[in-house]
């Protein structure tokens, strides 16, 4: 009975911690393809541009508690800290969002390259047999 009281509170701590998001930071977007990389670009320049608005008005707020920290009491002390972090956390999502971004205008203009590139071979026009004996097989083996 006493190990059932055990394992119960043992084995739903481990369901919780198996179900807990990671990097709850940047999310990748719901209902967008993976290989859809100019739709992720939009996605998380609007990101970073949220992330920015926030960044902002969190900074406006912290400017108002140092300035009239006697306004608010008690929580005049926990009020800055807690901005001050809302203020790094929005920094680190919109430094993130850039870098997501970045990658996906990089991988779509590959992808655009890629696409370009096959088109403009010719399958037909190239020879594929070889008149030069230095390629024609292995001689050393």
């Amino acid at each position: 009975m006493k190990a059932l009281k055990l394992l119960i509170p043992l084995l739903a701590l481990t369901v919780l911690a198996a179900c807990a998001q990671m990097s709850p930071s940047v999310v990748a977007p719901v209902g967008v393809a993976d290989n859809d990389h100019e739709a992720l670009v939009k996605h998380y320049e609007n990101l970073a541009k949220e992330a920015k608005i926030r960044l902002q008005e969190n900074k406006e707020i912290l400017e108002d508690y140092e300035a009239r920290s006697y306004y608010y009491g008690r929580q005049g002390l926990d009020l800055p800290s807690h901005t001050s972090a809302n203020i790094r956390a929005h920094e680190r999502t919109l430094r993130e969002s850039l870098k997501y971004a970045e990658l996906h205008r990089k991988m779509a203009m590959e992808q655009q390259n890629s696409q370009i590139n096959t088109a403009e071979i010719d399958p037909d026009d190239r020879d594929l047999t070889t008149e030069n004996p230095e390629y024609s097989g292995n001689k050393e083996l």
